[in-house]
């Protein structure tokens, strides 16, 4: 049974700094492209960054560019996802995401075909 675990969240200052991660199981992890997504109070929700298998199959939304570092980890079946310089609006549920439909999914196409979903994780940013 395919299974995300998200983890990590908490409340940070603006400015400061958190690690999510997101544990895989139930499939093959590294074959396949994993994506962070996240939805705030009275938004949609957003695509935020995305990584895949193969070299530069890697996508960053323009909202955290510069801030966000998104990495993987096969041995321990993770997807991680550095936030620094976190800002009020950065303040979200996140969650991860797959598709089993392809290897290496294109991170292009991260709003799309995403249909495993993990649970979330709460950031929560003063200002």
């Amino acid at each position: 049974e395919l299974q995300l675990v998200e983890s990590g969240g908490g409340l940070v200052q603006a400015g400061g700094s958190l690690r999510l991660s997101c544990v895989a199981s139930g499939f093959t992890f590294h074959d396949y492209t994993i994506g962070w997504y996240r939805q705030a109070p009275g938004k949609e929700r957003e695509g935020v960054s995305c990584i895949g298998s193969s070299p530069g199959n890697i996508y960053y939304a323009e909202s955290v560019k510069g801030r966000f570092t998104i990495s993987s980890d096969n041995a321990e079946r993770t997807v991680y996802l550095q936030m620094n310089n976190l800002k009020p609006e950065d303040a979200a549920v996140y969650y991860c995401a797959t598709t089993k439909l392809y290897s290496d999914y294109d991170c292009r196409n991260l709003d799309y075909g995403m249909d495993y979903w993990g649970k979330g994780t709460l950031v929560t940013v003063s200002s």
